[in-house]
Parts: structure tokens; sequence; C-alpha cells
């Protein structure tokens, strides 16, 4: 009778262990997703008594430049080395360069330490995935993607409004300290709980591969950054950048062909479903952070909306989000087919998209809140889908640098889009106010088309009025070009070929379903 009992709680025990190490996950995808938005609510806060106003930008780029270089990297050394131990040296990296960035006493320092934070930041999400994708059977992942997807949701409407009450009330370097508390829980966790196999790779690193990847990544990410901002699209600068980024990539992708080990194994790419994800999760990125910017400025400066609740005016969009990728999850464990979900998504997101190009000055929020409801319905069939499917389609070795390489595409898709989105919305609001504002509405937005609320009240109505014009006409240019760029999204997901998912399925046992030798129980 005994042994019995044992065999009856043995998967029970399993799931609880899978659980605990899910949830230091979470914890940490929440780190990595949450940083920025907190970070960005009190960054008036930090020019005010560290000065500096001229490097701003700088703490925002120094980190997501550092992001990105790093991200394929991580991916790699945790396929080569073992997926634990690198994943939770990219959270101790992460919290030194928190602890460092909340000391600092100049903006240079803050800059500095920020680069630092973007290093290990780069290794979050990628080791999120990775160790999901070894722990569990891409069959059974679906069951967690609302999670997943809710995590997200929530460090998007949470991350201002945190982020404001901790400058408020504790004061900006709490905005950094208020990571350490939490990674060190997921240490915790991840520690005592989560055992996967050690690897020793007896082939070195590939530092010429890494040297020229990290060239061509930050090279375009400052196009995308500086584009229109800092310095004309067709300045030398910008040319210059985009010739060492182009040259750099270009001997990225053939010495990948003759290195031993290389950061990023193009076999990878021959596989049509990978190479469809990682377009999907381009677009997925270029479209979905181009309305997360967006929108919150239509509504505040259209709608009167208040900015201290700007991450609860994506509720909508967030919220259907959610529940799609839920039920996305559950159908695609239940029935192991995927297909329907990135064609149908890319389509939503196309009609989405459109929809909210047809706002104007006269647009209710209930209608808006439907327009976003729908792009939030589209985003949900993708958003996790394009990770499962890629993961899917190559070996267990190489785990690491498929979710690093779709993490990649997403996050070089979201500079993009912020850049050409951006470039578009502010070219048009400039025209528009020159045209119904007259010389005062040029004056206005000579230095940026994007107003703050203080600014606004001290218009002239006419003027506050042909500002809420441009601004719609802005939005109305941005969200058309997302709609154009997600149709090839739909066109990519028409070709993608459905595999059947590894993995147990739901009428499996629970021995078979559980993923007994990768959990200490």
């Amino acid at each position: 009778m005994a042994d019995t009992q044992t065999v009856e709680t043995e998967p029970d025990k399993k799931q609880r262990s899978v659980r605990v190490v899910l949830l230091a996950l979470m914890i940490t995808m929440m780190l990595a997703m949450l940083d920025n938005m907190i970070v960005g609510t009190a960054m008036p806060t930090i020019v005010g008594e560290l000065g500096g106003l001229e490097h701003l930008s700088w703490v925002v780029t120094a980190y997501t430049l550092a992001t990105a270089a790093a991200t394929p990297l991580w991916g790699k050394l945790g396929d080569m080395y073992g997926r634990k131990g690198v994943f939770m040296s990219s959270i101790v990296l992460f919290l030194i360069g928190s602890a460092l960035s909340g000391m600092a006493q100049d903006m240079g320092q803050l800059i500095g330490f920020r680069a630092v934070q973007g290093l290990g930041a780069g290794g979050l999400m990628v080791g999120v995935m990775a160790i999901i994708g070894d722990l569990i059977p891409p069959r059974e992942r679906g069951k967690y993607q609302g999670m997943m997807a809710g995590v997200m949701a929530l460090a998007m409407i949470g991350g201002p409004l945190v982020g404001g009450t901790i400058t408020d009330n504790w004061g900006w370097r709490w905005s950094f300290y208020i990571n350490l508390p939490l990674g060190v829980v997921s240490l915790g966790l991840i520690s005592a709980v989560l055992h996967l196999p050690k690897k020793r790779a007896q082939a070195r690193i590939d530092y010429l591969g890494a040297a020229l990847l990290t060239v061509g990544i930050t090279s375009i990410v400052l196009v995308t950054t500086w584009g229109g901002t800092e310095y004309a699209w067709s300045s030398a600068r910008i040319m210059e950048l985009i010739g060492i980024g182009v040259a750099a990539l270009v001997g990225f992708v053939f010495w990948q062909t003759k290195a031993a080990e290389p950061v990023v194994p193009l076999h990878i790419f021959r596989n049509r479903n990978f190479t469809l994800m990682s377009i999907i999760g381009f677009i997925t990125g270029f479209v979905m952070f181009g309305a997360t910017l967006f929108l919150p400025l239509y509504q505040q400066s259209v709608q009167g909306a208040s900015a201290t609740n700007s991450g609860l005016l994506l509720l909508p969009m967030l919220g259907a989000m959610l529940v799609t990728s839920m039920v996305a999850g559950r159908i695609t464990t239940n029935s192991g087919r995927y297909y329907v979900f990135p064609v149908l998504g890319s389509a939503l997101m196309i009609v989405g998209l459109y929809l909210l190009s047809t706002m104007d000055t006269g647009t209710s929020r209930l209608t808006s809140g439907v327009f976003m409801a729908v792009v939030g319905l589209g985003m949900g069939c993708l958003m996790q889908i394009t990770m499962l499917v890629a993961q899917n389609s190559v070996e267990m070795k190489d785990m690491g640098v498929a979710s690093s390489s779709t993490t990649l595409f997403r996050t070089l898709g979201s500079s993009f889009g912020v850049a050409i989105m951006g470039a578009l919305f502010n070219h048009r609001v400039q025209d528009t106010m020159a045209e119904r504002g007259g010389s005062l509405g040029s004056k206005v937005t000579e230095q940026s088309a994007q107003l703050d609320a203080k600014s606004l009240e001290k218009l002239p109505d006419a003027v506050r009025e042909a500002y809420q014009f441009a601004v719609s006409a802005g939005t109305h240019s941005a969200f058309l070009l997302g709609s154009i760029v997600a149709v090839v999204a739909l066109v990519a997901a028409v070709f993608v070929k459905e595999v059947p998912l590894k993995g147990a399925g739901p009428q499996k046992s629970a021995d078979d379903a559980a993923p007994a030798p990768l959990v200490e129980v």
C-alpha cells in the first residue's frame, strides 16, 4: 500500500516542483520587463537630482544596447555550458547593475551602471524561455502561455504606477533597489529546486563572431534610436552607422559558416518554421511597441486622459491579449495544433491597426478601447506561439540560440517600430501644426512633436485644438503603416507548416508528461 501511495503522489510532487521553478522564472521575467517602465517614470526626478539632462536618453539607450548585444551570447553560453549556471549568472549581473545604478552619484555613473544592468538583462528573458523549453515539452507548454502573457500585461499596466509610487514615497534610487529582493528570491528558488544537466563544451567561445554581432546590433539600435532625433536620417553619422552595421552583419554571417562553435548556427534558419517565426516575431515587436508608445499619447493629448494612469489606458489591449493567449495555449495543448493561431493573429492585428488608424478627435474612449482589444486579440495569438513553434523547430542542443534569436528579432522589431513609426508620427504632427496652427503652431512643435500635459494647458485654445488634430493625424499615419507592415506577418504565417509538437499530449500518463529528470523533488 505504501508503495502504491508513493507512485500515486510522485507525479504531484514533480508538478509542484515545476510550478515552483515556474514561479521563479516568472519573477525573473517580471524583472526584465518592469525595469525600463519603472525607471522611465522616475527619470524626471533622477535628472533633477543628478543633472545631465543632455545625457538623459543614454540612461535608456545604454541599457537597450547592452541588452540587445548580450541576448544572443547568453543563449549560446547556456547551450555550451549548461542553462542553470549561465541563467543564475545573468541574474547576479543584473542585480549588481541594479545596486550600482541605485548608488550612482552622477549621470555618467548611472549610464555606465545601466549598461552593466543591461548586460545581465540580456540573459533574463532568454534564460526563462530556454529553461521552459528544457523543462516542459512543447505539447504541454501551451498551458503556461497565459501565465507568461499575464506577467507581460501586469508589467505594462503596473510599471508606470509602481514607478510613480516608489519615486514619490521612497525616492528614485528604490526604482533600482526594488530589483534586489525579487532577484534574491528568484535565485534562491532556482538554486534549490531547478536541476538541469551540467555541460562542458570542448570548443572555445566564438569571440570574433560575438564581436561582429555586437557591433552590428549596436549600430542598428543606434540608428533606430538616433535617427530623426539626435541626427537627421540623411546625416553622415547615421550613414556611417548603417555602413558599419551592414558590414559587421555581413562579416558575421560569413564567419558563422567557418566558426567551430558559431554564436548563431545558421543551420537553424534552414528550418522553414524557425525562419518564419523569426519574421513574425520581428513584426510583432514592431507593432506592439509602436502601439504602446502612441496609444497613451493619443489618449492623453486628444481624449484628455490622465498621464498618471497611462498603463491602465492600455488595459483593453493587454486584457484581450491575456485572454487570447490563455485560450490559444489550452487549445494547442489539448489538440497539438497551432497553424490557425499565427494566421488568425496576423489577420486580427492588421484589422485592429487599421481600425486604430481611423481614430480622430471625435473618437470616444469606448470605440478606441474596442479597436485596441482587436489588436490585443491578434497579439495574444502570436506572442507565445512564435516562441513555442521556434523552439519546436530545433534540436534540444540549440534551444538557447533558438530562444535568444527569437527574442533578439522581437527586440530589433521593437527598435525599428518605435523609430520608423515615431519618425512618421513626428513628421505628420509638425506638418499639420504648420498648416493649422500657423507660425505659433510650428514653434510649439519645433523641439518635439510630443507635448506633456503642462505644455498643453498653456497653449491657446486654437493652437491646442490644432495640436489635437495633428496628433490624431500622426497616429493615423503610424497605425496605417503598422497595418501595412503586419501584412508581412500574415504572408509568413500562411507558409507555416504544422509540424507535430514534441512531447506528450494530455492523453498520455502523468509520468510521460512530467519532466522528471529536470527538477529535484
